[in-house]
């Protein structure tokens, strides 16, 4: 059975969810609400979530670059893949979603790409949010482009970024 547990975060609530075996399925932002919690993410439990809070802490306060948490996202071969390649891209960096493409094997599929971001069930661990248009547009994030934003801007507040909002 799947536990959780929210935190709170510069981006709002934060979701945070373990499979049967501790290791991270999801975290989703602004919390569930109360009707689906324990349908969508198991009970909440707060013992075993430690050492994903320490890191989330450390991430937002600037002190860790990269997590080290047992994941298990649940998806598709493809999407897999592409999240595989989302944990390769470096804190503070971005790509594009042709050249996520390009890394699972078609630039081609760079639409499918965008697709497998937004479907990604452990947002900020897996970092969906560096992956951007090939114009350097901020598009698509299941968290909001303004979260997306503030991200990006935390890791590198050099780079400039272009927001297009639709």
């Amino acid at each position: 059975m799947k536990t959780h547990w929210i935190i709170d975060s510069p981006l709002g609530p934060l979701t945070l969810v373990a499979n049967d075996n501790g290791a991270i399925c999801g975290l989703h932002m602004d919390g569930p609400s109360r009707r689906n919690t324990a349908r969508n993410y198991g009970r909440r439990r707060a013992t075993g979530f430690e050492q994903a809070i320490e890191q989330l802490d450390a991430y937002f306060a600037g002190k860790l670059h990269q997590f080290d948490l047992e994941l298990a996202p649940e998806g598709n071969p493809f999407q897999l893949e592409v999240w595989k390649q989302l944990l390769l891209i470096p804190f503070g960096t971005i790509r594009s979603y042709g050249e996520i493409a390009e890394a699972v094997g078609d630039r081609m599929l760079a639409r499918s790409v965008g697709t497998a971001c937004g479907s990604n069930p452990i947002a900020v661990i897996i970092p969906c949010h560096r992956v951007i248009g090939s114009d350097g547009s901020l598009v698509g994030f299941g968290g909001g482009l303004k979260r997306k934003e503030f991200l990006l801007h935390h890791e590198n507040p050099e780079r400039p970024i272009a927001l297009t909002l639709f």
